[in-house]
């Protein structure tokens, strides 16, 4: 006798309710398209849960940011040893000329001092290459003007004029410059001229002498062709004895050679 095979419909009225069975009855389009398109969002779901909560903070090592330290006015070798100990790298991002700044000195930094970073970060510096250096143009026999020009186009500025007297020499040009022409200085740097003012027999000019003990401005006008005059005592106890108040020529003024200069001197009593 054959033996009476279960139909699929006694199979399906056997089946235990499943997942959602109640909501989404098997065998219905509905259940069918939930199935398919909710699942891999839920499996998506679950993955992003774990990363971030678990694989992230181990690969990013969240927690471990410290502040970065302030490696500004350092030298380059110091601030190394600083990076070596904090497990930090640097970079050179740019090398710059910086006056009052000594080769190698950091000059700023990124990110900022404060910042919060991980071990292995990349710190990039700005780092000095000193003070740049130019040579001192040649402005001898040059007239003071065109002296200042050449010495602006090339970085520098002018600093003290001193006079000299020459018969051989034309009149108020640059005799030579100090430091002399071709010498390396600091840009921006001042440089001194020396300066023809004439035949010397004929005209000094008047030193500094406020400041000076008598001795002491006797010894400047006998330097400058000049001679002391009449010399006359005030008493300022600001001062101590013996001390030159006032000159009776202002320093700079054009005399003749032997003109007599007058003083105040100072005195306590």
């Amino acid at each position: 006798m054959n033996q009476v095979r279960a139909t699929r419909l006694s199979k399906d009225s056997r089946r235990k309710p499943g997942f959602l069975s109640g909501l989404l009855p098997y065998g219905t389009l509905k259940r069918k398209i939930t199935l398919r398109a909710g699942l891999p969002l839920v499996i998506l779901l679950v993955l992003y849960v774990v990363t971030d909560s678990f694989v992230m903070p181990l690969v990013t090592r969240h927690g471990t940011e410290f502040p970065l330290p302030d490696f500004t006015g350092q030298r380059l070798v110091e601030a190394r040893m600083s990076l070596d100990d904090l497990n930090l790298r640097f970079e050179i991002a740019s090398e710059e000329f910086a006056p009052g700044k000594e080769k190698g000195i950091i000059l700023n930094q990124f990110p900022v001092a404060g910042t919060k970073v991980k071990s292995g970060r990349a710190i990039k510096f700005v780092v000095s290459l000193g003070e740049k250096r130019v040579p001192i143009p040649a402005v001898g026999g040059l007239s003071v003007r065109q002296a200042m020009l050449d010495l602006e186009t090339a970085g520098l500025m002018l600093g003290e004029i001193a006079w000299a007297f020459s018969d051989t020499l034309p009149e108020r040009v640059v005799v030579f410059s100090y430091p002399s022409a071709g010498t390396e200085i600091p840009l921006g740097s001042p440089v001194n001229l020396m300066v023809n003012r004439g035949r010397a027999s004929t005209f000094t000019y008047m030193p500094k002498v406020i400041g000076l003990t008598l001795s002491e401005a006797i010894k400047r006008l006998v330097d400058k062709s000049l001679k002391l005059g009449i010399t006359t005592y005030r008493t300022d106890e600001n001062y101590l004895p013996e001390t030159v108040l006032e000159q009776s020529e202002p320093e700079g003024a054009e005399l003749d050679v032997s003109t007599e200069i007058d003083l105040v001197i100072s005195t306590t009593e």
